[in-house]
């Protein structure tokens, strides 16, 4: 979750606000570049939530390079703030036979705030094969208890919903496990799906924090495990797990399960805690 900076009340209805799916639709290209005005309902404190903006940064890639084969990765950096007011460039760096690097980068007010190495790949013949993890135990989404969105919190939170996937309050390690999925997911394949949600938890990291502070995620590295991706009713189950705190920084690790308990992204993400 990047820039963790304010939990100032927004308005849940906030007016002008748009779906993902809407804010893709909005894109206008100019040549090289794209350009969207008013992505309002996706801020927390001063920027942009960083899945949000992450899905507009694939989406100028996939529509500046529409015969793309599947994603397979993604290297982002959350550099500055990410405004309402965006302009978006997508640069093919190289492709060959079965692989395309494409980098995109976000621009507020002519300065870089976002930019993105994806790599799409095609299948190809594979020399052995390694299933996804999957885990033995968990609770399905319709069994688990709702989070209702705090008023206190950003408006973008108020577009997802949320369910409990571990005990109330943890269970004694520094990680939190959530079944997120998008209330509004129309236009939106499977790819952009887990790239506008996957950022959403908070750091586990903020259950070893000695006392309430402001966080920022500065960047996060995923990777997509396979390219037939299912999932029921738009469910994820997501993890964010710190490997290690210190001197005001925490890496994290970043998991997303389908609902038939099959890991399908694996992250990784380092975060700044301040105060």
């Amino acid at each position: 979750m990047e820039q963790i900076e304010s939990l100032n009340a927004s308005d849940p209805a906030e007016s002008g606000a748009l779906e993902l799916g809407a804010l893709a639709d909005r894109l206008e290209r100019h040549g090289e570049v794209f350009h969207l005005r008013g992505a309002a309902g996706w801020v927390q404190g001063r920027t942009m939530y960083g899945g949000a903006s992450s899905f507009i940064a694939y989406s100028a890639a996939t529509r500046m390079f529409p015969d793309l084969p599947p994603l397979r990765a993604a290297q982002i950096g959350f550099i500055g703030p990410v405004g309402e007011d965006i302009e978006a460039r997508a640069t093919m760096l190289r492709t060959g036979k079965s692989v395309s690097h494409v980098e995109t980068t976000l621009w507020c007010e002519g300065a870089l705030v976002h930019r993105t190495t994806w790599l799409f790949g095609k299948a190809r013949p594979g020399n052995g094969s390694r299933a996804a993890d999957r885990l033995d135990t968990f609770t399905a989404p319709e069994a688990s208890e709702p989070i209702a969105p705090s008023p206190r919190f950003s408006g973008f939170i108020h577009r997802m919903e949320q369910r409990r996937a571990a005990p109330r309050g943890g269970d004694g390690s520094i990680a939190i496990r959530r079944w997120v999925r998008l209330n509004v997911r129309d236009g939106l394949d499977t790819q952009a799906q887990l790239i506008a949600v996957g950022d959403t938890l908070p750091p586990g990291s903020m259950r070893a924090m000695e006392r309430p502070g402001p966080l920022s995620s500065i960047n996060w590295s995923l990777t997509l495990l396979g390219d037939a991706i299912t999932t029921r009713d738009g469910w994820w189950l997501l993890e964010s797990a710190s490997n290690h705190m210190a001197d005001g920084f925490s890496s994290e690790t970043l998991r997303a399960w389908n609902t038939d308990g099959i890991e399908v992204m694996r992250g990784l993400q380092a975060v700044a805690i301040f105060g």
